[in-house]
């Protein structure tokens, strides 16, 4: 899309609610949407959203071993509800051979800046990439959202994704966490509030799939 057709499309769809928002990018994929999750808090709407207008839609989802049993549990819980079609990519190490050989999981510290981008590209970046090589989306359906992250400003409902080259499309971009937690009592769907991501020093930094910086690193694995 133009940087004109990108404006007007976002202009149009920030009136439309999220189903219709989603409805949108199906019908522009061409069959070949997906959905990612790492199973965080609230991802469950994403998951009912996209799974109510295409049951069998792709769920990316990088298992880099890391994350905590309650996630996992999550993750299962929602696979059965929603009978979801996940596609687990895992990084070519093992956690427990990232930590013999590198040093483990970084404290997320700003301060270990380098060590957690390193991990993230090996532990993160990586599987994603190839799961995005694998799926070939014309469209990657994220739960981004702009409360989230100050980096995320820049971003829209739809965006051009220069690290894995499909449209991003974000359909709960401009929704507030009392929208989400409506929506989950709403469809009796779970939460997940135990979550932790490694890769990210705190929850206003970026792992490098939303940022130019993660491109450049997976470039170079």
């Amino acid at each position: 899309m133009t940087p004109a057709e990108l404006h007007a499309a976002n202009a149009a769809l920030k009136s439309q609610s999220p189903l219709d928002i989603v409805r949108w990018g199906l019908e522009r994929s061409g069959g070949r949407a997906i959905v990612s999750t790492n199973f965080r808090p609230y991802e469950a709407v994403i998951l009912h959203l996209v799974t109510q207008l295409q049951p069998d839609i792709p769920v990316l989802w990088i298992d880099h071993g890391y994350n905590r049993p309650a996630t996992y549990h999550h993750a299962e819980v929602l696979r059965a509800r929603l009978k979801l079609n996940i596609k687990a990519y895992l990084p070519r190490k093992t956690a427990a051979h990232y930590d013999a050989v590198d040093g483990g999981m970084p404290e997320p510290t700003p301060e270990n800046e380098e060590r957690i981008k390193a991990f993230s590209t090996v532990m993160k970046l990586e599987p994603f990439q190839r799961g995005m090589r694998e799926l070939a989306p014309t469209v990657w359906i994220t739960a981004l959202r702009q409360v989230q992250n100050p980096n995320r400003a820049g971003l829209d409902i739809v965006s051009p994704d220069g690290n894995f080259g499909s449209l991003k499309l974000s359909p709960l971009f401009y929704w507030s966490d009392a929208q989400m937690e409506a929506y989950l009592k709403e469809n009796d769907l779970s939460n997940e509030w135990d979550y932790f991501d490694p890769a990210k020093a705190d929850d206003k930094r970026e792992c490098g799939l939303h940022a130019a910086w993660g491109g450049k690193a997976v470039a170079s694995v």
